[in-house]
């Protein structure tokens, strides 16, 4: 989804610069196009946010697995964890 807004919001920019310079009355497009670049920096920005948070996500459902399995494996091994009530 992501990709779909960068590459409409590159081609918004390019029909703009283009049609700025087809225009025979010069219209001051510039700003239009400052603030579509402006708002692309944004969405970049925001998506690698997203993508750290998620790849931290993902980890730590990785860890949380990994330790879930080792509690498991020493339960059915009889071994007692620390801070675990004594039979």
């Amino acid at each position: 989804m992501l990709q779909t807004i960068v590459r409409t919001e590159t081609l918004l920019c390019n029909e703009l610069c283009r049609i700025n310079e087809d225009q025979k009355m010069a219209l001051d497009l510039d700003p239009y196009v400052k603030k579509l670049l402006n708002a692309r920096r944004r969405v970049v920005l925001v998506n690698n946010i997203l993508q750290n948070a998620q790849e931290r996500l993902r980890r730590l459902n990785h860890n949380v697995a990994k330790e879930t399995a080792r509690r498991k494996a020493l339960l059915e091994s009889g071994i007692l964890l620390p801070g675990s009530p004594s039979k």
